[in-house]
């Protein structure tokens, strides 16, 4: 039976009716056995969606899903940063692999991650079993770059057994980072004058550990006094109670607490096949997301020109176009029998 790895892929891409390109099964082969560089190049040509990204992907899809990935998101200032360190320094003591990919905003001049992790990790480079990488948002909402889900398949492909993935911190609308990993962890910091409003954001609603670091401050029993008083209200899991962790990251203080609650999280979430049925969710959401960027890129490759939206806009907005009308005439003609890809 034919595979069906690169069903429909472009020939640059390796796809069937063309060459598969030769460079795909060497640069997986490479990362796979530890190679840092060939990891780096293959994480940089998927974020720069390189001709062969697709094949790169597909390569490294069935080395995946055995790797635990969490989340860490939070307003900015609450210390996430300093909580992904102690995490990776934890997970590393157990001698479990790590992959940290951090998302930073971007750099207004140059498109880049204004953080990087040539600040982050500094001392962990030369760790053959810990990967850090930042990404920058480029202007994509919820927390997260577009490519991020892309760039945790890659990880764990080169064998990492836990991923940890950093927002960016913009606050209310970080719930993506819910839909991609297994884990997700709120982290709250006492003292930042926006308690009340930050138990209220849908954030909250993803929880399935809230943390509250920096808590020697002043005010942060009363942090946690607001998460247990709205946490029949927030919980994603109505049949399981999300714990309240306190931990002071810079000191390590509270960290054994949360590994211990990350680790029975794991064990509630492979029970009744909960952690199939999250992962389920997650590729329904992603397949849709890649069909509409797989219709749109066919669409271009008929001669559809996206610019022309803005005169459709323009006669929709003053009322002289239909818009429903308007798709259903768009699409008969860029999909119409007999056109190419």
């Amino acid at each position: 039976m034919e595979s069906d790895a690169y069903i429909d892929a472009p020939p640059e891409m390796g796809g069937r009716g063309g060459t598969p390109n030769p460079k795909v099964p060497e640069l997986v082969a490479r990362l796979r056995s530890g190679d840092t560089r060939a990891l780096a190049r293959v994480i940089s040509l998927v974020e720069n969606d390189a001709p062969e990204t697709a094949a790169l992907l597909s390569a490294c899809f069935p080395h995946t899903g055995r790797a635990l990935r969490i989340g860490i998101t939070g307003s900015p200032g609450a210390g996430k940063s300093t909580l992904v360190d102690r995490l990776a320094r934890s997970f590393r003591d157990t001698s479990k692999s790590v992959g940290v990919i951090a998302v930073d905003p971007t750099s207004p001049f140059t498109g880049g991650a204004i953080l990087g992790d040539r600040i982050r990790f500094q001392d962990r480079q030369n760790d053959p079993g810990f990967y850090a990488r930042s990404m920058a948002t480029r202007g994509t909402l919820g927390g997260l770059a577009q490519t991020t889900a892309d760039v945790a398949l890659v990880l764990e492909a080169s064998g990492k057994d836990v991923l940890l993935i950093e927002t960016v911190g913009v606050g209310q609308d970080e719930v993506e980072i819910a839909r991609l990993a297994d884990i997700t962890l709120v982290v709250l910091v006492p003292g930042m004058g926006d308690d009340v409003q930050s138990l209220k954001a849908g954030v909250m609603e993803i929880a399935d550990i809230f943390v509250v670091n920096k808590s020697d401050r002043e005010g942060a029993d009363r942090v946690e006094q607001e998460i247990r008083g709205l946490q029949s209200l927030v919980s994603s899991h109505p049949e399981r109670t999300p714990p309240v962790i306190r931990t002071i990251a810079t000191t390590g203080e509270g960290l054994p607490a949360l590994a211990a609650a990350i680790d029975e999280m794991e064990t509630w979430l492979l029970e009744e096949k909960r952690l199939e049925g999250r992962r389920t969710q997650h590729w329904q959401r992603r397949l849709d997301a890649m069909l509409r960027t797989e219709l749109m890129r066919r669409a271009r490759n008929n001669g559809f020109d996206t610019t022309v939206l803005q005169f459709h806009a323009t006669r929709i907005a003053t009322g002289q176009q239909d818009p429903w009308q308007l798709v259903a005439q768009l699409t008969e003609k860029v999909f119409a029998p007999g056109n190419s890809t």
